[in-house]
């Protein structure tokens, strides 16, 4: 299937920001703050914890606001400013990184806070453009090939940064330690901003309603009246309790993969060489989960992709070498980009699309919270145990709990 131009401007968001994932979030940012915070004498749990809740503050703050705000999004008009508004806060507060002194540690956590907040907030309406930009039936492809672009686009910053960051502890080129972080950042803002300019020119609003008088106080009657009439939306919010557990287990196993990965002796070198990998990987198997889900529905796909799940976590108990690591992380990487991108554009079918922003800001909340449960029953159960890996394995309730709820949405939906 060919893309048009409006679908591969929609898809260029996900190449465009997921940079900012991998190499701010998952790996310089932590260490830079770490680094910062320790030299100003913070100890290394207080850093950690300080971490902590600035990635929670984040999360909760654009969870509790997503509702209202993508209420307020479906009248004619707003989406786009939205967007927009969350992009600015995004990419400046990005290239702002680069500029704060190590010294200002807490300022640096603030600024991190306010990147995460344009990230997430400009995602809630880059996913419900996608009712916009397509046809249902186009829907499954062009979401997993926006993952798909999102998988490769994160790597090419990351690359070049590791690179200067590589080249200057070798001593090729003249920057020290903190230095390094900073040209990271402010590269990620520049791709970020550079490759979001398609979805800015070329994508516009063709779902919403009217605007009313005093558009805030009747976007909350619109979502109370959503509840009130849950029945009539019953698909939509089954699918929502469904992947509140499955998303739960996907968010677990990447969060706590390198954690796992270091108690089997996978030394960090090597995590990061997987991390990049998995990510190149995923790539061509987010395109073939969309190929798939055109052919067999995208309701089959997310049970496939959950089955795999499964096995993953039952594979990970057993798991002992390096080797083992390897296999499990490719594994990841087959199906996490599918299940992600076919439960975005199966949603996008069963909401209605001049509520797209509405609904999806539900998708955001329960995608949010979910990320409590998972992380915290691995805890538990390997704390009581005293073995990972029975922690690990523990994660495999919250699939089947996911799978036996998405049997409950509507089965004649794509």
């Amino acid at each position: 299937m060919k893309l048009s131009k409006l679908e591969k401007s929609w898809a260029m968001y996900d190449w465009a920001n997921s940079a900012y994932t991998m190499t701010v979030t998952t790996t310089v940012l932590p260490l830079y703050f770490k680094a910062a915070a320790t030299d100003m004498g913070v100890s290394a749990s207080q850093s950690t914890a300080y971490l902590g809740f600035a990635n929670s503050a984040a999360s909760l703050f654009i969870a509790l606001l997503s509702p209202i705000l993508g209420t307020l999004a479906d009248y004619f008009g707003f989406k786009k400013r939205f967007f927009m508004i969350f992009l600015a806060i995004g990419v400046s507060a990005n290239l702002l990184l680069g500029l704060v002194p190590e010294t200002q540690w807490m300022m640096l956590l603030f600024v991190y806070i306010l990147t995460a907040i344009g990230f997430s907030g400009s995602n809630i309406f880059y996913d419900a453009f996608l009712v916009d930009v397509t046809t249902d039936e186009r829907m499954d492809r062009v979401s997993t090939y926006g993952y798909a672009l999102g998988y490769i686009g994160s790597t090419i910053p990351f690359i070049i940064a590791m690179a200067i960051i590589l080249l200057s502890q070798a001593g090729i080129l003249p920057f020290d330690g903190y230095t390094t972080p900073k040209i990271a950042f402010i590269l990620t803002a520049v791709w970020w901003f550079a490759f979001s300019v398609p979805m800015v020119k070329d994508v516009k609003q063709v779902h919403g309603i009217e605007r009313e008088p005093k558009p805030v106080l009747n976007s909350f009657k619109r979502i109370g009246k959503t509840f009130k009439n849950i029945k009539l939306h019953k698909p939509a919010f089954m699918f929502l309790v469904a992947y509140f557990f499955y998303i739960d287990g996907v968010d677990t196993i990447i969060k706590m993969a390198t954690s796992y990965g270091s108690d089997l002796g996978v030394s960090s070198n090597m995590l990061l060489i997987i991390l990049l990998v998995t990510q190149f990987v995923a790539f061509p198997s987010a395109i073939i989960f969309g190929q798939l889900a055109t052919k067999f529905k995208g309701k089959t796909m997310l049970y496939v992709a959950i089955s795999i799940y499964t096995l993953i976590c039952i594979y990970a108990f057993f798991m002992k070498t390096t080797l083992d690591f390897w296999i499990l992380a490719i594994l990841v990487g087959s199906v996490q980009g599918g299940i992600q991108a076919i439960s975005r554009s199966y949603f996008a079918k069963l909401i209605p699309k001049e509520n797209a922003n509405e609904f999806f800001g539900f998708f955001n909340i329960f995608g949010k919270f979910a990320a409590i449960m998972g992380p915290l029953i691995m805890g538990i159960v390997t704390y009581a145990t005293g073995h990972s890996n029975y922690g690990v394995l523990s994660i495999v309730v919250l699939f089947i709990i996911g799978g036996f709820f998405l049997t409950k949405v509507n089965p004649e939906t794509n």
